[in-house]
């Protein structure tokens, strides 16, 4: 191990609440862009990736920076904008070879007014579990964190959530 990679593994390990967001990206660009290189062999793609990644976090530094990793958070982020690029690219594809329907603008204005009807008629415990956990890709355990609850609570919650919203737009949909 060279000497630099165990300094910024020591100080990933001893996580410094004020660490800025200049120095965690130094601390943590080329691996992020090594990974994201593995990940798609690209290496254009691998920038765009590593940059898209990194802008998000930045968005959302003054949370991400109290988290007890976020270098994690940085990886697992990276890790979703990856999959959303390809899932994106595959539609389009699709769409390009006319496989997919064309698009209903107003089937999706209506999806979208019933998903938010239906997000209204939740508790707001439930609301944020379901947002945390299958709009943001957060683990039930990072949730928990987020809501200051356990686990298993969060789990419930959003499985509660989700049976309210097949019961509340299965009934919209007949």
């Amino acid at each position: 191990m060279h000497a630099m990679d165990s300094t910024a593994a020591a100080r990933t390990a001893h996580h410094d609440v004020d660490l800025g967001f200049a120095d965690f990206f130094e601390q943590h660009r080329d691996r992020l862009f090594r990974a994201a290189w593995l990940v798609c062999r690209d290496r254009h793609e691998a920038e765009e990736i590593a940059q898209d990644a990194f802008l998000r976090v930045w968005q959302r530094w003054n949370a991400v920076r109290t988290l007890e990793d976020p270098a994690a958070y940085l990886f697992r982020t990276a890790l979703n904008v990856t999959r959303n690029r390809k899932r994106h690219a595959a539609l389009a594809a699709r769409r390009f070879v006319h496989l997919a329907p064309p698009r209903d603008e107003i089937a999706t204005v209506d999806a979208r007014d019933a998903v938010v009807r239906a997000l209204g008629g939740l508790t707001t415990r439930q609301r944020a579990a379901i947002v945390l956990i299958d709009m943001l890709d957060m683990t039930s355990e990072d949730a928990a964190r987020a809501l200051g609850v356990r686990p298993a609570t969060v789990r419930v919650l959003a499985a509660r959530a989700r049976g309210a919203l097949r019961k509340e737009i299965g009934e919209n949909d007949a």
